[in-house]
């Protein structure tokens, strides 16, 4: 029978989420890291998890599936280069497949934005949305509010609409393919914070469509740096240029984040990058090991995050 309504613990979108439900995502998060190890490996013993990835992933991929392990779930891996899909089986189908054979939850990663709704709907499953298309990355979003919220010594756990109030975040680089930056821009202002993008004109529209009125756009980086308490940078996705003008050279010259840029403008701004970084291009060698980046706290709050999920989808107990 096919479900005409997602699962109640499924993470399809952050765009609607409730205020009220990500201070208990982030609540959670903080509970299950202050757990003993035995204690919190038990809590989803038995129980089968499917990672379903139609596109290449280290972080997302390795911290779901390690976060189920830590939790005692069993996880298997289903890849569009090593299953039915690479001979044409429909999402559907792959997805039912799935649950006949056991799965009780399935993390999607897909390139086409509305899959996860889509898988949802067909299965009844709860679905976890690791990235589709250029729509939503809304674990991510999770992820990177835990960063900012524990750098700056705030209670991830107390979150409310004004937690992120007076500060200002910018978030520079390939908006236009960005699902990182969109699900982002869809969040932080919901939570008081100030949201500039920036970046070319090929790589960032003039309007930002379907976002909070909060959010401003810009061309200056040095300008949207010095009234910044936070800069996001983002990958140029070289795999999505085909077609558009952009000229590298002018772009690392004007929206690079380099050490004489961020020394200059802000220096004592929070620096983040969702990964994978281009060392030497959106961002510097400096930059992303210095005092200031918070990098490898993502990932680790990516693993923490991603725990709290898989926990909330199943219904478990902790």
């Amino acid at each position: 029978m096919i479900s005409a309504t997602p699962h109640s613990g499924s993470l399809l979108t952050i765009d609607g989420l409730p205020i009220s439900e990500v201070a208990s995502i982030l609540s959670l998060t903080t509970h299950l890291a202050s757990l003993p190890v035995p204690q919190r490996s038990a809590i989803l013993t038995g129980r089968r998890i499917a990672l379903l990835f139609y596109e290449s992933s280290t972080r997302t991929r390795t911290s779901f599936e390690l976060a189920a392990k830590s939790l005692g779930a069993t996880t298997t891996l289903v890849s569009d280069k090593s299953s039915s899909i690479e001979k044409g089986e429909s999402l559907k189908d792959t997805g039912l497949t799935l649950r006949a054979l056991g799965a009780e939850c399935i993390i999607l990663r897909h390139p086409s934005s509305g899959s996860p709704f889509l898988l949802a709907r067909a299965t009844g499953l709860p679905v976890l949305n690791a990235g589709d298309g250029m729509a939503q990355h809304p674990s991510q979003a999770l992820l990177d509010l835990r960063t900012i919220l524990t750098r700056l010594h705030l209670d991830p756990s107390t979150v409310h609409a004004k937690s992120l109030s007076g500060l200002t975040i910018t978030i520079t680089g390939d908006i236009l393919h960005s699902r990182v930056a969109r699900s982002n821009a869809m969040l932080l202002p919901r939570l008081g914070a100030h949201v500039i993008l920036c970046g070319p004109e090929p790589l960032l529209p003039e309007t930002a469509h379907g976002l909070s009125d909060d959010i401003e756009i810009t061309r200056d980086f040095d300008q949207a740096l010095s009234r910044s308490q936070i800069v996001m940078m983002l990958r140029i996705q070289k795999e999505r240029l085909a077609g558009l003008d952009l000229d590298l050279a002018h772009y690392i010259d004007h929206f690079q984040l380099n050490e004489s840029r961020l020394v200059t403008h802000a220096p004592q701004a929070l620096v983040l990058h969702p990964g994978p970084m281009v060392r030497g291009l959106e961002i510097s060698g400096e930059v992303a090991d210095g005092p200031q980046s918070a990098i490898l706290d993502q990932v680790a709050n990516g693993l923490a995050i991603r725990s709290a999920l898989l926990v909330r989808a199943l219904g478990a107990q902790a």
